[in-house]
């Protein structure tokens, strides 16, 4: 007997669903899914996928949006690991070629962090490799931005962060705001950072085993830079001799933001890094 059949595509689908919000009243949002419906439907017309892989993804983002907590954002998660994160922020940033790259500010970011003084430290345990990191701020032309305000958090020498660890650290551990001085610069007293394994006990770490992908994190230092008349910079920076610098997870690693750190573990290091701000024009309008 012949079984008479009909060709219907996604995008068939995905066509009839552009027709009935074209009198959507949140315009750009209709067009975004519409645009995103066609684009899915070209992948799943390409590659002839499955009920089950469907269902598979389906499922997939279930367990992602239930693994989510006030404590943990899986979705956000999800969008650093696919490098999602980070094209959205060089990409948005728009910055002159000789200014630092911005990066993604990561989950263990906080606000509120104590205020130090120059050359005053912020590791409140004692524990670890002594580091001084002088942070040196300039404009694109290479002039010293004055009384800019310097946030930087980073993780411990065992790779985890104050936050992650509330009953072992000390509060606002390994964190501090700086004020930069008269000639842009800033030395701040803390222990070298480790790096870290990002969070891999629910389904974005399945993920990530399944298709054979890093879960471990350069060392790093992080800094949220603001000054008026300038774009605010938040960035990374990498431990260049750490061993996972070539594979970051979040795809953070860009070749301007590594920095050696000299010395030894006994003495005590020491690293000089130079952050470039662009103009904020939209401001200086203002």
């Amino acid at each position: 007997m012949d079984v008479r059949t009909t060709d219907v595509t996604m995008k068939s689908a995905a066509n009839a669903l552009a027709e009935r919000l074209h009198d959507a009243p949140d315009k750009r949002l209709a067009f975004l899914i519409s645009e995103f419906l066609h684009g899915f439907a070209d992948l799943a017309d390409r590659t002839d996928m499955s009920r089950a892989e469907l269902q598979g993804l389906i499922g997939f983002l279930t367990e992602v949006g239930e693994t989510c907590s006030e404590r943990r954002q899986e979705w956000v998660l999800l969008a650093d690991v696919l490098g999602l994160t980070s094209a959205f922020e060089r990409h948005h940033a728009r910055l002159p070629e000789k200014a630092t790259p911005n990066t993604l500010a990561g989950p263990f970011y906080r606000p509120g962090a104590p205020r130090r003084a120059d050359r005053e430290s912020i590791c409140l345990d004692g524990k670890g490799c002594p580091l001084v990191f002088t942070a040196q701020l300039t404009d694109c032309e290479g002039k010293p931005v004055p009384s800019a305000r310097i946030e930087v958090w980073h993780a411990n020498g065992d790779g985890v962060y104050e936050n992650q660890a509330p009953d072992v650290q000390p509060e606002f551990n390994l964190r501090g705001t700086f004020t930069t001085g008269l000639d842009g610069s800033v030395r701040i007293a803390t222990v070298r950072p480790r790096g870290y394994r990002i969070p891999d006990d629910g389904p974005v770490g399945k993920l990530l085993r399944r298709l054979g992908l890093p879960t471990v994190r350069p060392a790093h230092l992080q800094f949220r830079i603001s000054a008026s008349g300038y774009q605010t910079l938040i960035t990374h920076v990498f431990d260049r001799s750490d061993a996972a610098i070539g594979a970051d997870p979040l795809f953070a690693v860009d070749p301007a933001l590594l920095a050696d750190f000299s010395g030894s573990e006994e003495e005590g290091l020491v690293c000089h890094f130079t952050f470039t701000l662009a103009k904020d024009h939209h401001q200086q309008q203002t």
